[in-house]
């Protein structure tokens, strides 16, 4: 059960005491407390946990500090969605606003290599009106030989030509929880010119201590990516991990399964599971084409399957898309035959625009068949 209050509720106030009290009185029943803090009003949410069948809402619902009471029906308490449950799908950051309802493209590279090709990116991002990017400092690798990224060395001048190009949050990938102390030791230092989204990568979608660390921070919001060889469930238990530590704002990543049945892609694309973790969860919902298809081949139609598989999302609701583009793919030290050209950038913020427009239509349509 969860008991949410009147937005700006005082926790200092007779009425909150009034209401913890009653509460923490009830037996075999222990309070977990959350504070949401947007951007105009703070929300306060009390966890109930353990019999809280034999709890009667009408009566928590009647206390003066209480706005309404949720009663979880779903096994992600936090972030799932719950019978009647109208809380918000999405969260504001450094500017930007992430939900069920909107769309950003974070267009950049898989792996950060020169200033010269970082600032290239920037600057044709700003050029189309774009405040969001990825940019790689750290990459796990199958290979102990292969590039792992410049990890913090990059960090200064990453994070100043994002203030430069005035991008607003940049997705960039964590292994270890030192690389969060490092990210906000370089953050400090630069000024603070742009916001991080920390990714958890597929391969530590089921790293539980690394989970835990990164959502008891709550300076920056997270895209776990779902684990490759593991079920929805599973992955979708590992963002609730992250939300149970206290950090809710998080973004749910389909990169495509591990599996030779989506040969001769690099995974199985798994965008049909857009609308079901919008249905089964509050989280808004990343597509990555990218790494689901793993090359440039294209169709005789003329058009990549990259750009095919990223309508298939869109047009199902994805809410994020993260894609890999490169001043120079041959030279990329990461997925370079993945990459998408500079050239073809407005192409594909066109095709996205469009892909967008038919989702809208689809909704509409829906609404108009409502009885």
């Amino acid at each position: 059960m969860i008991v949410i209050t009147q937005p700006n509720a005082d926790p200092d106030s007779d009425d909150f005491k009034l209401l913890l009290a009653y509460l923490e009185n009830k037996p075999n029943i222990r309070t977990n407390i959350h504070r949401e803090v947007g951007a105009q009003q703070t929300l306060t949410e009390i966890y109930l946990i353990g019999d809280t069948a034999a709890l009667d809402a009408a009566e928590i619902e009647s206390m003066e500090v209480v706005d309404r009471v949720v009663r979880i029906s779903e096994e992600y308490r936090v972030l799932g969605r719950h019978k009647d449950d109208l809380r918000p799908t999405g969260f504001d950051y450094n500017g930007v606003t992430f939900s069920q309802d909107n769309l950003h493209v974070f267009a950049g590279l898989c792996a950060v290599d020169t200033p010269e090709h970082v600032e290239m990116m920037m600057k044709v991002l700003r050029e189309h009106g774009q405040v969001c990017t990825r940019m790689g400092a750290y990459k796990p690798r199958t290979s102990p030989y292969a590039f792992q990224g410049h990890g913090k060395e990059c960090l200064p001048w990453v994070f100043e030509l994002a203030g430069k190009y005035g991008i607003k949050v940049i997705a960039m990938e964590i292994t270890h929880d030192s690389h969060v102390d490092e990210i906000n030791e370089a953050l400090e230092k630069t000024g603070n010119p742009t916001g991080v989204m920390l990714q958890i990568g597929t391969r530590n979608t089921q790293n539980f201590e690394l989970l835990k660390i990164v959502g008891r921070q709550q300076r920056h919001p997270v895209l776990l990516k779902r684990g490759f060889g593991i079920t929805l469930e599973e992955s979708l238990n590992a963002a609730e991990y992250l939300a149970s530590e206290g950090n809710r704002k998080v973004i749910f990543a389909l990169r495509g399964m591990k599996t030779n049945m989506g040969d001769p892609h690099r995974n199985f694309v798994d965008f049909a599971h857009v609308p079901v973790v919008k249905r089964l969860t509050r989280m808004p919902v990343c597509i990555d084409p990218s790494h689901s298809v793993g090359s440039r081949e294209h169709s005789p139609d003329g058009i990549m399957d990259v750009s095919h598989v990223t309508a298939q999302g869109i047009i199902a609701g994805a809410n994020m898309v993260l894609v890999d583009f490169h001043p120079q793919p041959e030279k990329a030290l990461v997925d370079g035959p993945q990459a998408l050209r500079m050239e073809e950038l407005p192409y594909f913020f066109e095709d996205v625009a469009i892909a967008r427009e038919a989702y809208e239509k689809r909704v509409k349509l829906r609404k108009k068949q409502e009885f």
